[in-house]
């Protein structure tokens, strides 16, 4: 996906921009595909455009290049973006931002551009829909960008998150290979990472929601624009989960970012020690937690019930809409 305006002559009556960072590949396509109702729309003028880092990830990653990027990811101290090349002038009556979360936190391009004078800029005031895809755990990534979009004045009409729906025991063995070795089916056997096929092709369903809500000017007002499509559904059971990784991610973080820059050979033996640290807890600490959530969970209902209903928010998971726009 490269940057680019659709539009059709003497000129759209509603102006939307899409905001994507993407390494594999799947992002853009999750973008594409939820977008093309919105492209095919002559009233409707659309900006894509990527996020491009000054110094970029790689895809697939080195292995002690990937553990090196998570001090800087879990802080939100992102690596500088190129500018993304739009007229300074430049108003939209719509935002679509797509991200991935690393170390439960938005990517680090993103991060950029929500801290960043450009991207406060084009989101200040404006109505914005965010779009996550990801393993499973987003919703601390989720409290940092709707706190840095509500600090920022922006408008979060709506969150979608589409999730690797495999067993949770596959995905944290297909994920990491399909990340470091770039091939999404690495074990025969399991299914493949990302993202289902099926699932990026309904995800149209929200883009034909959307050209619905520019077309009759619903963007202007405070109710969310894709409520009843199954736009996310919330796991609280993976909250604590969540908090502790968010918490462990954070003290070690700035203990390394206190070592060194990014890159420097004095991370490496921190990092070796935290990546034994990590397998250990995974493997100890997080089975037993699970264990223990599912015994206390018939006691907990109504508070798990209360923090589903709260990481919903806005979009909702109801589908009563579904069978208007999902076909």
């Amino acid at each position: 996906m490269s940057n680019e305006l659709h539009h059709a002559a003497p000129g759209p009556l509603k102006r939307a921009l899409v905001v994507v960072y993407t390494q594999t590949g799947q992002l853009s396509a999750i973008a594409d595909r939820l977008i093309e109702p919105l492209v095919e729309e002559p009233g409707i003028g659309l900006e894509v455009v990527q996020i491009r880092p000054r110094v970029d990830f790689p895809f697939p990653w080195p292995f002690f290049r990937f553990l090196d990027a998570f001090p800087e990811s879990a802080l939100m101290r992102p690596g500088e973006i190129a500018p993304l090349a739009l007229p300074a002038d430049e108003s939209y009556d719509l935002v679509i931002l797509f991200y991935q979360v690393w170390f439960l936190a938005p990517s680090q391009p993103v991060s950029a551009f929500l801290l960043s004078e450009e991207g406060t800029r084009l989101l200040r005031n404006k109505p914005v829909v965010t779009v996550v895809a990801c393993r499973n755990m987003w919703m601390m990534a989720h409290d940092r960008v709707r706190a840095r979009l509500a600090e920022i004045g922006a408008r979060h009409l709506d969150n979608v998150v589409l999730t690797d729906r495999a067993p949770t025991l596959a995905t944290l063995l297909t994920t990491p290979l399909w990340l470091l070795t770039g091939r999404r089916k690495p074990v025969p056997g399991l299914p493949p990472a990302g993202v289902a096929e099926g699932e990026i092709r309904r995800s149209i369903r929200f883009g034909r929601a959307l050209r619905d809500a520019l077309l009759n000017d619903r963007e202007q007002g405070a109710e969310p624009l894709l409520s009843g499509l199954g736009a996310v559904q919330a796991q609280p059971e993976l909250l604590v989960s969540e908090r502790a990784g968010s918490r462990s991610f954070h003290l070690w973080g700035t203990l390394l970012c206190w070592a060194g820059p990014p890159g420097t050979w004095q991370r490496l033996p921190l990092l070796a020690f935290y990546l034994v640290f990590l397998v250990t807890i995974i493997l100890t600490v997080v089975p037993v937690s699970l264990a223990l959530q599912a015994f206390l969970r018939p006691f907990l209902r109504r508070r798990l019930d209360a923090v589903k209903a709260s990481y919903e928010q806005p979009s909702g998971s109801g589908l009563e809409r579904l069978a208007h726009y999902d076909f």
